[in-house]
């Protein structure tokens, strides 16, 4: 009983489509006969025919009601097209002089149209029985064909020829059934059932079952040899393809599953690559055409997809590339000159500011699902082949193939910035990893004999695929900013930006994988053309009126020059003259402000100082230490710090007057620290014997480190005050905040001679502890009363407490030195006679600021003076009385008292005077006073 289901299932869908057909054309013919009806009354009778004009509206009214209902039954609510009828037996009326005749939108209004128009809610009626009920339908017919399959096998009713021919008839038929309903279709039911028409669900029902039929015959039973299977499998999905410009994107999908699996379901002996390939190119290239001519987008980026994915799994298992590497640049053509072509550019927007907004709109912009899968489809494989054995091609020509045909594409299409990136970001990627990266690791580990394997030799042949893959881009880079500028500044500055990095970029790894360090003159002419060739550009643009819209594209191109520039003078120079060139080719391009205002030609100096740090982080001594020389001052250093230092000082100078102020602040700063580094350089270079160590500095090198900072501070602010700006604002504060850093953590902590043990010196005054800690602690005082009135008082606060400490610090290791001798380190313990000098120096320290600060009316100097009297009575009360004994603890106890009895009466003296005196209180000065 079961196994007759199918059968009746069958028999009544074929009932109910009969049915449905009668139905839809007594329905056309209702709506036929109320819209002309309508049409009549509006216009009036014709040629005075009042037969026509004076149809009473309650006579038909009952009718057209009806049939509206009828009408809105069947299709949703939706109004039905007014299309022009005729009455039989009646005149066609002629329009009203005064309503001229509408002519019909175009094609692209009418979808315009209707893609605003909000779509209507679809009730649940609709939804079961119009669409649900179709791919059910759909479903019942593909099972009920496998079913009867399955049936006459089991019951052994007919053979196995018979059961297959019959499956083949049913497909046919049920393809032949969709073609005659979709001939007779209920008008706008392609339009609001496009995903559940009922002829490309029987169409594509029919399908599998010719899918399985023809599978069956060769996999299973051996009816038919692979290449006849291969023929009717292949012919089938491109039918069914073709098929899907009349039934829609669902049954074109099939197609395509069906065309790229047929591959799969023939099995042979003797597989054939290039045969392979070119049938699945064909299958992507047709896919490609019915999506143009139908606009498309789901199909061809899964056929894309596909595609990429093929040739992934042939990548496994193979030692010839040619024909992977030919379909999938067949597929970038089919992409660049099918679909989406030329239409699938995106507008360009001139007037839209260059920020990273705007840049993430055009990212998403466009078919980004047909750019995507393309991109990812031919760089995977790409990157594949990199890792693969390969008798027929080399693999990187491979690769660079696939990469530089998808970067053309891109630049083909300007709004396609998905290929453009990625190819770009392949390239790069390719090159670190076939440099190897892995290589070098091993060359280090080998280094430590960690690693004792043999290493791999280097092939200088992908030098020369990495430098031609870099002219690519710079060519076809250049050449969509020529084309695009104008009209499209956004999207040319990418380009930009990939002309000049990428190019750059490869030709430097290439260098430093594959470069001979000495003279290399490969490298060399290539990165001077490379640079002469983007310079070039930035003329020939600014010729062409590229400013000011195309600005920052210009200022990319700029950068990439230099960079260009830069490599190869470390290509054909090397130590210090590397070093002192890169600055004069920045100070070059600085000097080009003067005929040229390209707002990109001050930083590329910035560009220049900041890559001569980097080689100075990298190697200190710019020669090597073993080529560096011994004499003081007189040395490579001297040149190689200073001349970058003095091209820093004049580029400030020279951008005085430049409108862009951070040019400027950053010029100020790098100028000053590099005239610091180079004093600080030949000054450790003095003081080391003429050697450039890593070694802690001692005292002495730390106390003109200290004074350099101090000065360099005093140095900003006197700037600042002549031509004000925030790097010299700051900088100096900077620089001060350093200072105290170094006097807290240096001066006091790790490099005193109190916690080391280093010698002081034989002299008594002019020793390392008037280097340390007097000068410093002079230059710390003298720093902050030139700031009092010229940085925020908690800065002047810490500047005169930083120079207070190291004076207060000087004293007590005086002291010290003056009953130790040249070494004072805390493990030589205390003498009574030391412990009380303590005393009676902190005690005159105290006094002496006291009466500074009653001289000058100096506040800080007199809380400076109280806090050090309070020290001073914390040690006598809790260590001169616990360790001074007989007479010292006497004389200890009797100097504070008379001091402190001193220092009151001082006071009163002070406030009394005050107190006979008018008060009048400053505005801008607070009250003074302990």
């Amino acid at each position: 009983m079961f196994e007759l289901l199918p059968l009746i299932l069958v028999g009544v869908l074929f009932i109910t489509v009969r049915g449905s057909t009668k139905r839809i054309d007594r329905l056309e013919k209702e709506l036929g006969e109320v819209r002309e009806r309508l049409r009549l009354l509006r216009l009036g009778g014709a040629d005075g025919e009042p037969g026509v004009a004076a149809i009473s509206t309650r006579a038909f009214a009952p009718a057209a009601a009806t049939s509206t209902a009828e009408i809105e039954d069947s299709l949703d609510g939706e109004e039905p097209p007014l299309e022009p009828m005729v009455l039989r037996g009646q005149p066609q009326p002629a329009l009203v002089d005064d309503e001229p005749e509408l002519e019909p939108l175009p094609a692209a209004a009418r979808a315009q149209t209707a893609a605003s128009a909000p779509a209507p809610a679809e009730s649940l009626e609709n939804l079961l029985g119009a669409r649900w009920a179709v791919w059910a339908g759909g479903l019942a017919l593909a099972l009920g064909g496998v079913f009867l399959v399955r049936y006459s096998i089991e019951s052994g009713l007919l053979g196995p020829g018979v059961r297959l021919t019959l499956a083949a008839l049913f497909g046919l038929a049920l393809v032949a059934v969709g073609e005659l309903i979709r001939r007779k279709a209920l008008p706008k039911a392609e339009a609001l059932y496009a995903n559940a028409m009922v002829p490309g669900i029987l169409t594509a029902a029919g399908a599998v079952s010719l899918f399985g039929a023809i599978y069956a015959a060769h996999g299973i039973y051996g009816f038919i040899g692979p290449t006849l299977a291969f023929i009717l499998l292949a012919v089938t999905a491109f039918g069914v393809l073709g098929l899907s410009l009349l039934h829609g994107q669902a049954l074109a999908g099939l197609g395509l599953a069906g065309s790229m699996l047929t591959p799969l379901l023939i099995s042979t002996t003797a597989p054939n690559l290039w045969t392979l390939f070119i049938y699945l190119t064909v299958a992507q290239v047709a896919t490609s055409l019915a999506s143009r001519l139908k606009g498309w987008l789901i199909v061809p980026s899964i056929a894309q997809a596909l595609l990429g994915i093929w040739a992934l799994v042939a990548l496994i298992d193979t030692t010839e590339i040619t024909p992977i590497a030919l379909s999938l640049i067949a597929m970038i053509a089919a992409w660049m000159l099918i679909w989406p072509g030329a239409t699938g550019d995106d507008p360009a927007e001139p007037e839209a500011p260059l920020s990273l907004e705007a840049l993430g709109r055009r990212m998403s912009s466009g078919p980004l699902g047909l750019d995507i899968t393309l991109s990812l489809a031919v760089l995977l494989p790409a990157l594949m082949m990199l890792e693969r054995d390969i008798t027929d091609l080399f693999p990187l020509f491979g690769f660079a193939a696939l990469i530089a045909a998808l970067a053309a594409a891109g630049s083909a299409r300007h709004g396609a910035f998905w290929p453009t990136a990625i190819a770009a970001a392949g390239a790069l990627l390719a090159a670190v990893v076939e440099t190897g990266m892995v290589g070098q690791a091993q060359v280090f580990l080998f280094g430590w004999g960690i690693y004792d394997t043999e290493l791999p030799a280097l092939d200088v042949t992908v030098m020369h695929v990495l430098l031609g893959l870099a002219a690519v881009f710079l060519f076809i880079g250049l050449s969509q900013i020529r084309r695009r500028f104008a009209e499209d500044p956004l999207f040319s500055t990418v380009w930009a930006v990939i002309a000049a990095a990428l190019p750059v970029l490869l030709a430097t790894i290439s260098f430093v994988f594959y470069g001979i360090y000495a003279r290399d003159w490969l490298h060399g002419f290539f990165a001077l053309g490379l640079g002469a060739v983007l310079l070039g550009a930035c003329e020939f643009l600014d010729r062409k009126g590229a400013l000011p819209g195309f600005r920052r594209g210009i200022d990319v191109l700029l950068a990439g020059s230099f960079a260009a520039f830069a490599l190869a003078l470390h290509t054909l120079t090397d130590g210090v003259v590397t070093t002192i060139l890169i600055a004069l080719l920045g100070f070059a391009y600085l000097m080009a402000t003067r005929k040229r205002g390209w707002s990109g030609l001050p930083w590329i100096m910035v560009m220049a100082l900041v890559g001569v740090l980097f080689r100075i982080g990298w190697d200190p001594t710019l020669v090597g230490p073993e080529a560096l020389s011994r004499t003081p001052f007189l040395n490579q250093l001297l040149p190689g710090y200073g001349i970058p230092a003095l091209l820093a000082l004049l580029a400030a100078y020279e951008v005085r007057n430049w409108p862009g102020q951070r040019v400027r602040n950053a010029l100020q700063g790098l100028a000053s620290l590099l005239g610091l580094l180079a004093i600080a350089i030949l000054v450790r270079h003095a003081m080391n014997g003429g050697v450039l160590d890593s070694s802690v500095p001692t005292l002495g090198e730390q106390s003109i480190y200290t004074l350099l900072v101090v000065g360099l501070s005093g140095i900003l602010m006197t700037l600042d005050l002549k031509s004000p700006s925030p790097v010299f604002r700051y900088g100096s504060m900077v620089a001060g905040g350093i200072a105290i850093a170094q006097t807290v953590s240096l001066h006091l902590g790790a490099l005193n001679p109190y916690f080391t043990g280093e010698s002081t010196g034989s002299w008594p005054l002019i020793n390392l502890l008037l280097i340390g800690y007097l000068l410093p602690g002079l230059a710390y005082a003298g720093l902050a009363f030139y700031a009092r009135d010229k940085r925020p008082l908690p800065y002047v606060v810490l500047l005169a407490l930083s120079g207070a400490l190291l004076g207060f610090a000087w004293v007590t290791l005086s002291v010290r030195r003056f009953w130790q001798g040249e070494f004072i380190p805390y493990w030589k313990g205390f003498e009574q006679a030391e412990t009380y000098s303590y005393s009676v120096a902190w005690l005159a320290i105290g006094v002496g600021l006291l009466m500074l600060g009653s001289r000058f009316d100096a506040r800080s100097l007199r809380i400076a003076s109280a806090v050090i009297v309070i020290v001073t009575v914390a040690k006598v009360f809790l260590i001169d009385m616990a360790n001074l004994e007989g007479v010292l603890r006497a004389l200890s106890f009797i100097g504070l008292g008379f001091v402190l009895i001193g220092i009151g009466l001082f006071y009163q003296k002070i406030l009394s005077g005050k107190s006979t005196r008018p008060q009048v209180v400053d505005e801008d000065e607070a009250p003074t006073g302990i």
